[in-house]
């Protein structure tokens, strides 16, 4: 793993913190994804150029690393077909991935339909599966 990844991962997070502090108490617990939820939905009411997209995208889906990391555990991967980070959680009993800036995008674009807390209780239930079974899984 990058030692620079994960620092890019963290530093965007804590800037994501700091610059939305007035939305919430985003201390990286998973109960703040709630207020991410929240400002996402207030966010997608508005029409977002690309730039303004992926900007958000990536700070947002930082901070969801960020407490899934802080909480579970793992290491970041840069994916370059994807072009963003993957945390992979367990290794080497079991592996499960998650990918966030996709998500927040598709949750900006889609709406309610790409809920942020329903795909993080999938990461969190995967997690609990894969400490018992050893599976291999990647949360999409």
């Amino acid at each position: 793993m990058g030692e620079n990844l994960k620092s890019d991962v963290i530093n965007t997070a804590e800037s994501f913190t700091r610059n939305f502090s007035n939305k919430g108490n985003f201390d990286y617990s998973v109960e703040s994804l709630i207020k991410v939820e929240d400002l996402l939905d207030e966010l997608s009411k508005f029409e977002l150029g690309e730039n303004n997209l992926y900007s958000v995208s990536s700070m947002v889906g930082s901070y969801i690393l960020e407490v899934a990391r802080r909480n579970y555990g793992g290491e970041y991967y840069w994916i370059q077909e994807n072009e963003q980070p993957i945390l992979v959680t367990g290794k080497p009993d079991f592996d499960v991935s998650i990918y966030a800036f996709q998500k927040v995008k598709d949750r900006l674009i889609n709406g309610e339909e790409d809920n942020i807390m329903f795909y993080f209780k999938g990461y969190i239930e995967a997690v609990e599966r894969g400490r018992k079974t050893g599976d291999c899984i990647t949360i999409v």
